[in-house]
């Protein structure tokens, strides 16, 4: 062994033992963290301003109701013809929610 090997103590930032206290499946999670990733990525990625991209979310009654904010010249884009591409936002984001066990609410507000 080599001598760095041995600088490592218990309890090192950079140790492989995994007591830190807490559970690593629940303990970093947001409630309704992964749909509104997954609609921020949406947006941004639908969006000729993805700078001007703003999740916004709240929880009421268990469901969590996510707030999207676009650039005026992205309304369009994002809500579609007919509301197509609304409705398939709307779709993916609830898919997200339902892998978490959550109900999503996804809102387009106009500004």
């Amino acid at each position: 062994m080599n001598d760095i090997e041995h600088d490592y103590e218990a309890g090192d930032v950079n140790s492989t033992d995994d007591d830190d206290g807490f559970d690593d499946a629940e303990g970093n999670r947001v409630e309704g963290g992964t749909p509104a990733a997954v609609l921020a990525y949406l947006a941004r990625s639908i969006a000729s301003e993805p700078d001007a991209v703003v999740v916004n979310s709240d929880e009421r009654d268990g469901v969590i109701r996510l707030s999207l904010h676009v650039a005026p010249e992205d309304m369009g884009r994002v809500i579609g013809r007919r509301g197509r591409t609304a409705q398939a936002i709307r779709t993916l984001v609830g898919v997200a929610g339902a892998r978490d066990g959550v109900q999503t609410n996804v809102d387009i507000v106009d500004v």
